[in-house]
């Protein structure tokens, strides 16, 4: 028996300003990691920013393309609260049908291109007496490949298909918000887990902060059950980002880097929560919209391998990358997206 979420009444089953955030996450991603075509070992040899295809217009992206992480487990942690958050307190979710639902739209993808990379790393060792970005590729690593856990607890291991690491930390976070849900449903919790979060200073806790700072703008809409209710909290929120923003801005100088996860952990779920309002959009629309959303996670997985075929052939020709060429930047970005495989919609 297949478990589905009813939607709530008067809501959409999706939310399509969320589907278009999680691919723009999706997207700073491969931008920031195309820099991987520079890489000798695990290091960028020779690489000069600003020549970058489109770097004008998109700098953004290459400058601070990781903290789109940050930004994945937000919304996380908003979907996850949206829907599994009373299914799971009233017990009318059990956990097995939550971890099956939860793995069997991640595992098959990370398997597939755990074994791909696994394949390819040794032969492009043999051409250049090391690997191609990640260099933790033992038994050890893979083990813990195999189980999702490659950056449960250690915090620089990367390994084979390295962008699996945030998933891997994400997984903890799951069975924590199980676990808990059975206890207590409460807001407080959320507040709690951050704050012991920010006082922790590695990846585990940052996931939880973000996650939970997710749950929290969702619980936020959930509560919201009118209009015109909702029409002044979304003011309110576009509000406030923006006067944190200006002011965040006039108390730095201009320097953001300085608060930039302070910030990203403040306005993330108050954008979250002003972009999951109820959008009708014509049905052509909503299906790219969805198909956009459910792209992430396949993208994500996807384009180191793709990477390292790509630079495996260029080795093996003994040609270079063209690294600033916009065609082959344009290449990359829409074979990545096109290379989505079957599977079911991550969340």
């Amino acid at each position: 028996m297949r478990f589905e979420m009813k939607p709530t009444p008067g809501r959409a089953n999706k939310l399509p300003g969320l589907e278009l955030l999680r691919f723009l996450a999706a997207f700073a991603v491969l931008v920031f990691h195309y820099r991987h075509f520079a890489f000798v070992a695990d290091t960028p040899i020779g690489l000069i920013q600003d020549r970058l295809p489109l770097y004008r217009l998109l700098h953004i992206f290459y400058d601070y393309g990781p903290y789109a992480v940050h930004v994945f487990w937000c919304i996380s942690g908003f979907i996850f609260f949206w829907k599994y958050r009373d299914a799971i307190a009233d017990r009318s979710l059990d956990g097995g049908r939550f971890f099956v639902l939860r793995f069997s739209r991640l595992y098959p993808l990370h398997i597939a291109t755990l074994l791909f990379v696994a394949a390819l790393q040794p032969l492009y060792f043999n051409l250049t007496g090391y690997f191609f970005g990640y260099q933790n590729n033992d038994l050890t690593n893979f083990v813990l490949q195999l189980l999702m856990a490659s950056n449960a607890t250690v915090q620089n291991a990367l390994s084979f298909n390295g962008p699996i690491w945030s998933i891997s930390v994400e997984v903890l976070v799951y069975f924590f918000f199980f676990m808990i849900l059975l206890v207590t449903r409460s807001w407080l919790l959320n507040v709690a887990v951050i704050a012991i979060s920010l006082m922790v200073p590695v990846q585990v806790a940052d996931c939880f902060a973000f996650f939970y700072a997710g749950g929290l703008a969702a619980m936020a809409r959930q509560a919201v059950t009118s209009s015109v209710p909702a029409r002044a909290a979304e003011s309110a929120g576009w509000l406030a980002i923006i006067v944190f923003l200006l002011c965040a801005w006039q108390s730095t100088n201009g320097h953001l880097e300085s608060i930039r996860f302070v910030l990203l952990l403040t306005c993330t779920p108050m954008l979250l929560f002003c972009l999951s309002r109820d959008i009708v959009l014509p049905a052509p629309l909503q299906r790219f919209v969805e198909a956009a959303g459910n792209m992430t996670y396949s993208s994500y997985l996807l384009h180191f391998p793709i990477q390292l075929m790509v630079v495996l052939g260029f080795t093996f020709l003994r040609a270079p990358i063209p690294l600033y060429d916009g065609t082959f930047f344009g290449l990359f970005i829409g074979t990545t997206f096109a290379g989505r495989v079957s599977q079911p919609p991550v969340f």
